[in-house]
């Protein structure tokens, strides 16, 4: 147990973290979501109900589409784009998908390689893409709860205002629907570019996420 522990620490640290933040919020949500009806002069809602609504699912969702459209651009797009003297980037004369060779595919796969890396042909195709793909999909079907519960988070704020509902399609092309999440996406894209840039000049010892602490500053794709 010890050893899976160790072996696991990031995800196992990380998913705890992640458990409690979420208990946190829907505790916070609740109670926040129960003022707005003592509010407005409705019944309020016990926990469990609240966990069920659509008002917990859509501010559930739309982080979690956030996050995973984060990191789907950010694996595609440092295929190609490259920022000097990060350990985020890759090195400045590696640009581009890379040859088979570099990434230990095909012929040169390894006897420790995943199978797929080296049989080439549609498997191996989708094998070298399966981490943005799989991302992709996440973003795409985290972006689409987000959707179906905001909408129907929004017809019951309309009901209680005695106004009509809208159609799913209507609320996508809303402005309640791309506040919520362009907000985030802001968030996120700010993050990711603020880490490339400093990670340039700034270090902690210790982590992969950075270099060194005795590197030059001009060193490119260098972990710690």
């Amino acid at each position: 147990m010890r050893r899976f522990v160790r072996d696991n620490g990031i995800s196992l640290g990380f998913g705890i973290a992640f458990l409690l933040a979420l208990a946190g919020q829907a505790i916070a949500g609740c109670a926040e979501f129960n003022n707005q009806l003592a509010t407005d002069g409705l019944a309020q809602v016990g926990f469990l109900d609240y966990l069920a609504s659509s008002d917990f699912a859509v501010d559930v969702t739309e982080n979690w589409q956030s996050e995973y459209l984060q990191f789907f651009l950010y694996i595609f797009a440092t295929v190609w784009l490259l920022q000097r003297g990060s350990p985020e980037s890759k090195e400045m004369d590696k640009a581009g998908p890379e040859s088979d060779k570099d990434q230990h595919m095909g012929e040169h796969a390894g006897p420790n390689s995943p199978r797929w890396a080296g049989i080439g042909g549609v498997r191996q195709a989708l094998y070298s893409r399966s981490l943005g793909l799989v991302m992709a999909t996440l973003f795409l079907l985290s972006w689409t709860a987000q959707s179906i519960a905001g909408v129907a988070a929004y017809n019951e704020q309309q009901l209680r205002q005695l106004q009509a509902p809208i159609s799913w399609t209507h609320y996508i092309a809303s402005a309640d629907f791309w506040s919520r999440s362009l907000q985030n996406w802001q968030s996120e894209l700010l993050a990711v570019a603020s880490m490339a840039i400093l990670s340039v000049y700034l270090r902690q010892r210790g982590s992969p996420e950075s270099k060194p602490v005795g590197t030059p500053h001009t060193a490119t794709g260098i972990d710690g």
